[in-house]
């Protein structure tokens, strides 16, 4: 079956290449020291966050509980980069399933951190809940310093001082959303870090990193995946659809190759989306798909395939992204019987026709079955879309396969049929995704679409351009009038 890669031998031997997965994140981050933006739900830890990495990363509402998963960036100040994770708000006594899983994914956070942001609200003051967090806080040992926020005048700036109850030395009354009183928690922060090694690789030196997004419908495992994929849980995992909402970045080392894992909301129908968080985490799951280099579109395997699942692999595809069609749950396929997993490709192809050349691997997130490809087929995909055709190379595909196509020497059609074009030459003009012109000339330009898929299918045979996308532009030279 074609792009099948369950059990190929090619695959295999990659893995040997790969080697094993490192462990989490932690490792990636290891030379610069780590800041938690944390505290209680709606006190602007995410605007915060977004204001020091200098991007919005996180999603900002008036709705509380929107962060729910660590989210890692990087600032600089005064010469000095530090690494910062937002986090969800902290509620530690609520037994509820996602505020539980919010509270266990802050606390790894705190634990890995050198230093904490304690945000506050200085309009509302001190509540209970904050009186609470300080004790937690004070029994981790760290240095924390608070951010008293929302402290947009003279006399929130007064009323910031009463949080010096909570026995924390440094009490900063800021505004995040306006950048007030920024830079002396800032210079406070810095100054209590290490002094940087000396022999810290720096930014040239570091190898080019494989931005590889995670996308799906809700509810089909894509934060299991991740987690699974990193060794740890990294991000909630509920039964609860759309419990992720922002777009996760997390950086996995494994034997000298760097991948930037995005995990994404669940995209569900427009029709579907009711909260503004989960509209904007729609938005931002699109933009993530923007900046990858590699798509894995996850499809419940358990479900069948949905209509949905083609217009979010239509996304990816859209964004350029080389892509990988993950069937997840395939544990838990009843009465599985022998070419059932053919069977669910033909399927698949059958709904995905413009994706017949994404390579189909079977797994379950959940028992970590055939999870260990994942990686190797990731890194195969990266390549490919990177490869570019020496020009003599070009030059005889042409000849072979163009400049007397399928055997003749027949011109090229065109939409509608009425009129010919000749393929005068072509050339490749990028990479990732590898991106190529037909020049044409004679009749009216437009070639037809069997022809593209023709070309499209040619090249991809002949420099296995393995899980890319092939962009290719029509140009045509109109005869001068005499």
């Amino acid at each position: 079956m074609p792009g099948a890669v369950d059990s190929s031998a090619e695959t295999s031997e990659r893995e040997d290449e790969l080697g094993q997965v490192a462990s989490p994140v932690a490792e990636a981050r290891q030379a610069l020291p780590l800041v938690a933006v944390v505290g209680r739900p709606n006190v602007g830890k995410s605007t915060l966050f977004n204001r020091l990495v200098g991007q919005r990363r996180a999603i900002v509402g008036d709705e509380p509980g929107i962060t729910r998963d660590r989210i890692y960036g990087e600032a600089e100040w005064n010469g000095r980069r530090f690494s910062i994770v937002d986090t969800g708000g902290i509620v530690p006594d609520d037994d509820a399933l996602i505020p539980a899983n919010i509270f266990k994914q802050a606390s790894v956070a705190i634990d890995e951190a050198q230093a904490l942001l304690w945000v506050v609200d200085a309009r509302k003051g001190v509540t209970s809940l904050d009186e609470e967090l300080a004790r937690h806080l004070r029994a981790t040992g760290k240095r924390v310093l608070v951010a008293a926020n929302k402290a947009d005048a003279e006399r929130l700036e007064a009323d910031a001082g009463e949080f010096y109850s909570f026995g924390f030395e440094d009490v900063f009354p800021i505004s995040a959303e306006h950048s007030n009183g920024l830079g002396e928690m800032l210079d406070a922060l810095v100054a209590g870090f290490d002094e940087p090694a000396q022999n810290e690789a720096s930014d040239e030196d570091a190898p080019r990193e494989v931005r590889l997004a995670i996308v799906g419908r809700p509810n089909v495992g894509k934060s299991s995946l991740l987690n699974r994929l990193l060794g740890e849980e990294r991000v909630i995992v509920s039964p609860v659809a759309g419990t992720t909402r922002d777009a996760i970045d997390t950086v996995l080392e494994s034997s000298g190759h760097t991948f930037r894992l995005i995990d994404t909301a669940g995209i569900r129908r427009k029709g579907k989306t009711e909260e503004m968080a989960e509209k904007l985490s729609v938005i931002m799951a699109k933009k993530s798909l923007e900046r990858a280099d590699v798509a894995i579109v996850v499809i419940d395997a358990v479900d069948g395939v949905a209509a949905l699942d083609a217009n979010i692999a239509g996304y990816a595809h859209e964004a350029g992204c080389s892509i990988i069609i993950a069937v997840n749950k395939w544990d838990a396929v009843p009465d599985k019987k022998t070419g059932t997993p053919a069977a669910f490709e033909r399927d698949l192809r059958d709904k995905m026709k413009f994706l017949e050349w994404a390579p189909v691997i079977t797994m379950s997130a959940l028992t970590g079955q055939r999870v260990e490809k994942i990686l190797p087929i990731v890194l195969r995909a990266h390549e490919a879309r990177s490869l570019r055709i020496p020009t003599s190379k070009l030059n005889a595909f042409f000849e072979q396969h163009v400049s007397q196509p399928r055997g003749g020497s027949a011109p090229a059609p065109v939409k509608g049929g009425l009129s010919r074009l000749h393929v005068q030459y072509m050339t490749q003009i990028g990479v990732r995704p590898p991106r190529f012109v037909v020049f044409t000339a004679g009749g009216k330009p437009g070639l037809h679409f069997s022809y593209e898929r023709y070309l499209l299918n040619r090249l991809r045979e002949e420099f296995d351009f393995f899980a890319a996308p092939i962009r290719l532009v029509e140009r045509h030279k109109r005869k001068k009038r005499e």
